[in-house]
């Protein structure tokens, strides 16, 4: 229907409502009181005004008057008056139903006042509310397209959003299957934050121009989304200081520990190469023998803790991918404990892995590694002379089981979670020596297995417990492919 319909259909239904009391109260002409029927008359102008508005409430009162001056006061038929009387009650008719017009009228703009800032107060909130705790700019996006749809029903919405000036920016648009409409946006409202801009949302309506309600509903949406972006920049500026002050603690951490780390096993080479280079003193076999094996330890430990400085930097940056081959856990298990056998010359280790274990895709170095952190953690941690047991067990997950079991002390609960944490210890560090690396390490690379790494108190000591997926992409182990 035109825009031009709607106020002449408004017209007609208050004459309809006219005529339609009229003719209900004719035949009752004789027997109901003049006073009476002016009383009546002013109900279709009330209605009228409540439901249509003052304009067919105005034409509403001045039918009124003419049919109640045509049709109930003598003459009938006529819109003549004999009597004074009858003068002044049609005058003070047509002044109450005027009255009654712009009373009506008062109330009902004010009930539509009342109920559009009910409305708008809704909106916000649920627009408010959604924005709580929002961040990401895609969620934000999402969150105000919703709104402005449900808000304004509008042809087509594109929204650009920004945290900061200048800065990485979203575009989104519903529906976003469509393209715009023809001819540039109803209306640009631009979404401006204590930076500068930060976006734009642009309506496509099917009339147009929005209405005085609509323009401040939709600035009080704009205001509202300014405050969320700039809140998600504030929280993202938090999140990146936070994160450099923790990297700044881990790396004094690290540079504190690796120090003190690198300078012990250091000293130890440096003596004794100084010793057997400098010809003052004959060294006999035996003793030249104990300064050999003292250079060759504490250059295995040197080694072993560049390797998980290495592969502490490649769990940072997230590029330590195992390279997987079909693999025997044994052969894996000895080779570690021959290239660990003086720093584990203190303690008895046990193996228990039957001979019918399946193969495993693993990478062997990686995981070599890990069963080289395990070992030197119980090594260190337990008394000499205890023993340490590395079983393993298929479990009927398709999946391995694998502990290292030390004689070492219990660790309380609280701790048992933490243990894998990066530079976190039980032991202060000047009464056990060490990074505080090994176990995150191993943690990371279990995980990039797919696997799961945890440890538990035992009755006779500690146990690291570990598991290591039986499949590779679902591929079988295939013939020579053992590493």
């Amino acid at each position: 229907m035109s825009h031009l319909g709607v106020p002449i259909l408004r017209f007609a239904l208050a004459a309809l409502a006219v005529a339609a009391l009229s003719g209900l109260l004719f035949p009752l002409r004789a027997a109901i009181d003049t006073a009476a029927l002016a009383l009546l008359y002013l109900i279709p102008v009330g209605l009228v005004t409540a439901g249509l508005g003052q304009g067919p409430g105005i034409a509403a009162a001045v039918l009124s008057f003419l049919a109640f001056n045509y049709l109930f006061v003598p003459p009938y038929y006529s819109l003549r008056v004999l009597h004074a009387d009858n003068v002044v009650a049609l005058m003070v008719f047509l002044i109450v139903a005027v009255v009654t017009n712009q009373l009506v009228g008062r109330t009902r703009r004010s009930l539509d006042l009342a109920t559009e800032q009910g409305q708008l107060s809704t909106r916000l909130f649920e627009l408010t509310a959604a924005l709580i705790g929002q961040t990401d700019l895609d969620a934000i996006a999402a969150i105000v397209l919703q709104q402005l749809q449900a808000a304004f029903r509008p042809e087509w919405i594109e929204l650009h959003l920004g945290i900061e000036p200048g800065g990485r920016r979203v575009r989104r648009s519903l529906p976003a299957e469509a393209g715009p409409p023809q001819g540039r946006p109803t209306v640009s409202y631009p979404l401006q934050g204590p930076q500068g801009l930060l976006g734009e949302i642009n309506l496509w309506m099917a009339h147009a121009r929005l209405t005085t309600s609509q323009e401040r509903l939709l600035a009080a949406i704009a205001g509202q989304v300014s405050l969320a972006l700039d809140r998600a920049r504030l929280a993202q500026a938090e999140s990146r200081a936070r994160v450099l002050e923790q990297s700044d603690a881990l790396k004094s951490a690290l540079l504190s520990s690796v120090s003190h780390e690198l300078r012990t096993p250091l000293a130890t080479i440096k003596a004794s190469v100084t010793s057997l280079s400098r010809g003052e003193v004959a060294w006999d076999t035996e003793a030249r023998r104990d300064l050999l094996e003292a250079i060759e330890e504490e250059a295995d430990h040197l080694n072993h803790l560049v390797g998980n400085l290495l592969d502490s930097s490649r769990l940072e940056a997230g590029s330590l991918t195992p390279e997987r081959s079909w693999n025997e856990l044994s052969e894996i298990t000895r080779a570690v404990l021959a290239r660990m056998r003086t720093g584990l010359r203190n303690h008895r280790v046990e193996l228990d892995i039957p001979d019918d274990l399946p193969l495993v895709p693993v990478d062997f170095i990686q995981i070599e590694q890990v069963f080289a952190n395990l070992l030197s953690n119980s090594a260190k941690y337990s008394p000499a002379g205890t023993r340490i047991t590395i079983r393993a067990r298929e479990t009927g997950g398709a999946e391995l089981l694998i502990e290292v079991e030390n004689q070492g002390p219990p660790i309380k609960e609280e701790d048992l979670a933490r243990i894998f944490d990066k530079f976190y210890r039980v032991t202060a560090a000047d009464r056990v020596s060490g990074t505080g690396l090994g176990l995150s390490i191993c943690k990371g690379i279990v995980e990039a297995h797919g696997g799961r790494i945890w440890a538990e108190n035992r009755a006779g000591g500690l146990a690291f417990r570990f598991t290591l997926p039986l499949h590779s992409e679902g591929a079988p182990p295939l013939a020579g492919e053992v590493s």
